[in-house]
């Protein structure tokens, strides 16, 4: 299995690999480690660049397929053969906008259940914007408010960001672990990766991160809408300057 780099160092840019295998259905290589970020969790997967014998090829993503990342190439590429020394590059401003986002989102997560007690019915982010869907059965002007000042300052707050790796069973035994209104993880993983905003919130979470809410920036709420009967969502962008 391919070692994941960015769930112990969300930070990684460059790393130098081996060819575990070749995926010519899908223009791409598989690597025995990767810090590329296939996507999921509604975090969208890294792009950059692979290099090997001088050349430079450009990743246009990473995905898991059949259990496997795959590095999927935007032009044919020619056969490498297995065991061929590769270096990684990922597309770093793409990423760090995406941990910044991401954090954000769990920052608007734990804000919304700690004061509302509020479960999380969906999400998707892009660099810097995003949204989240939350089982709420009103919202209006005033609330929307006061969530992004609550939000903002608990970035202020600069709040420590940690990952660990806990055994299933372990994991299972943090109440409200899983903020989502469904249980997403299935039953065959038997280690849950832990994202925690500490003094905040406390999640199930295999995305990447940055290692402050400081680096967040500042969380505008531009649009707020009803989904369903319990079903609200919200709108959020992120910028650079407070």
């Amino acid at each position: 299995m391919t070692r994941l780099l960015y769930l112990d160092d969300s930070y990684t840019q460059t790393f130098e690999a081996a060819v575990a295998a070749v995926d010519a259905e899908n223009n791409g290589l598989i690597l025995d480690r990767t810090a590329f970020y296939p996507g999921g969790g509604g975090q969208p997967a890294d792009s950059g660049s692979l290099s090997f014998e001088s050349t430079l090829f450009p990743v246009k993503r990473a995905r898991k397929i059949a259990g496997q990342i795959v590095h999927i190439f935007e032009d044919k590429f020619p056969p490498v053969p297995e065991g061929t020394s590769v270096t990684g590059q990922i597309d770093w401003e793409k990423r760090y906008q995406l941990m910044r986002t991401h954090t954000a989102m769990h920052v608007l997560c734990g804000v919304i259940f700690r004061d509302y007690g509020a479960s999380v019915t969906g999400g998707d982010m892009e660099p810097l914007k995003g949204r989240m869907d939350f089982e709420f059965e009103t919202m209006h002007k005033e609330l929307v408010h006061a969530i992004e000042q609550a939000v903002n300052i608990e970035i202020r707050n600069n709040r420590q960001v940690r990952t660990r790796i806990l055994p299933r069973d372990e994991a299972f035994q943090i109440p409200d672990l899983i903020r989502t209104k469904i249980n997403l993880l299935p039953k065959s993983i038997q280690e849950v990766r832990v994202v925690e905003i500490v003094g905040l919130d406390l999640q199930a979470d295999g995305g990447t991160h940055v290692n402050n809410t400081s680096e967040v920036g500042e969380i505008k709420v531009v649009n707020y809408k009803s989904k369903g009967k319990i079903n609200k969502r919200i709108y959020v962008e992120i910028s650079d300057a407070w």
